[in-house]
Order: structure tokens, then C-alpha cells, then sequence
């Protein structure tokens, strides 16, 4: 399946012109509905095309109201506002980064398309009961896997729980590594979609005293 071939819009195609080939899990995604809005959780090796698949499920729906993509940390947070304000240069769509240092409705983030934030961010968001929920068709959810991290697992539970509740968005989970996959996405709502193909093949092996032995 190629890029082209997508209902997406010329300026996501453009963008992306030198991969015009999709991966093994974005094909499955396209076929698990990612277009229709379904969710999706989506597990599959690093470097296998994850973004990609996030970012199809946002360019599908801003057009028509806001997208959230939820990162754990500050710096992972930069990386992806770098990476969207670059993909929505050229459109109408304003992408904005907010990390959470402040405690408050953060009223100005109305202003914008798609809001990068991490999940403390979201969590004040929620508290301060924002007016403009409603506009939420999407929200991608990085490293989803930290729902089994003692500290910030709760924390994203909650909000997983309260969007469920509030707004049923489409939710796209992206993780390399979830030890029970199946039980995550039936909590979600949302359909599994594995794939364990990578762009570099993967070798394991021993190395002991100066030499390595693969298996």
C-alpha cells in the first residue's frame, strides 16, 4: 500500500513523499480502520513506522477539531513539536507544546489544532474542567506502556478513564514493548495491532571473552 494511495490530504502526502511506501503496522492500521476513526493500540519494534500511524490518525481528523499527542517527558515533548510544526508549515493548522510546569486551564491552548503535552499537562487540563474538550477528536498516547510505571502509570490512568468517559475520542497507544497487549486493548476499547517486522534485523548473541556467538 502506498502514501498515495491514502484519503489524506496533498500536504501529508508531500510531506512524506520519500517513504512513499507504508510499513507492515501502518497497512494494518489503514486496514484496522485508523481512517474511520477506530482506536487502535499499536505495538511494533522501534524504527518501524509507529509515528507514521499517529500521525496519519491526526491529519484525518484536524480538519474537522483538535488532536492531543501525549508524551511522558519534556524532551520527547520538544521532539514532536519540531517534527509537527514542520509537517503543518505550510497549512492553517497551528501546532502548540505545553509541558505542564504551571497548574491552569492554560486558556490560550484553545488557539490551537494540536497540542503536544505531557501527561501531567493533560491531567491539570482535565482538572480545570477546559471548555473546549469537546473539540478532541483524537489522542495519540507515546510510550503507553508507562500506564505500568509506579509513578506516572495512575496518573495516566486517570485520564485515559476520564476521556473515556467525557469524550470517547479515538485513542491511538503506541508502544515497542507491552507485556499483555490483548488485556490493554480490550481496557482501551481500542483493536490490537501487532506486527514484529523492524528495518534492521535483529541478532542475539553471546559475548564472552573476546568473542561473540549469535544464536
Amino acid at each position: 500500500m502506498k502514501i498515495n494511495d491514502l484519503q489524506l490530504p496533498e500536504y501529508f502526502k508531500e510531506h512524506y513523499t520519500k517513504f512513499p511506501d507504508l510499513t507492515p503496522i501502518q497497512e494494518k492500521a489503514i486496514n484496522a480502520k485508523l481512517l474511520k476513526e477506530k482506536s487502535l493500540l499499536i505495538c511494533a519494534p522501534t524504527a518501524s513506522g509507529k509515528t507514521l500511524v499517529a500521525t496519519m490518525a491526526i491529519t484525518n481528523v484536524i480538519k474537522e477539531g483538535k488532536a492531543i499527542y501525549l508524551v511522558p517527558l519534556k524532551a520527547l515533548a520538544n521532539e514532536k513539536y519540531k517534527e509537527y510544526q514542520e509537517l503543518f508549515k505550510d497549512t492553517n493548522y497551528k501546532v502548540v507544546m505545553s509541558t505542564g510546569d504551571i497548574d491552569s486551564d492554560s486558556s490560550y491552548l484553545a488557539n490551537y489544532d494540536l497540542l503536544i503535552l505531557t501527561t501531567e499537562k493533560l491531567d491539570s487540563l482535565l482538572r480545570h474542567k477546559i471548555s473546549w474538550i469537546g473539540e478532541i477528536k483524537t489522542v495519540v498516547i507515546d510510550e503507553i506502556h508507562l500506564l505500568n510505571d509506579p509513578s506516572r502509570g495512575p496518573t495516566l490512568e486517570i485520564i485515559i478513564t476520564l476521556l473515556k468517559q467525557l469524550i470517547k475520542p479515538q485513542i491511538i497507544g503506541l508502544s515497542a514493548t507491552i507485556g499483555n497487549p490483548k488485556e490493554l486493548a480490550d481496557w482501551l476499547e481500542a483493536e490490537l495491532v501487532e506486527d514484529d517486522w523492524r528495518p534492521v534485523e535483529l541478532k542475539k548473541g553471546i559475548h564472552l571473552e573476546k568473542k561473540t556467538e549469535f544464536y
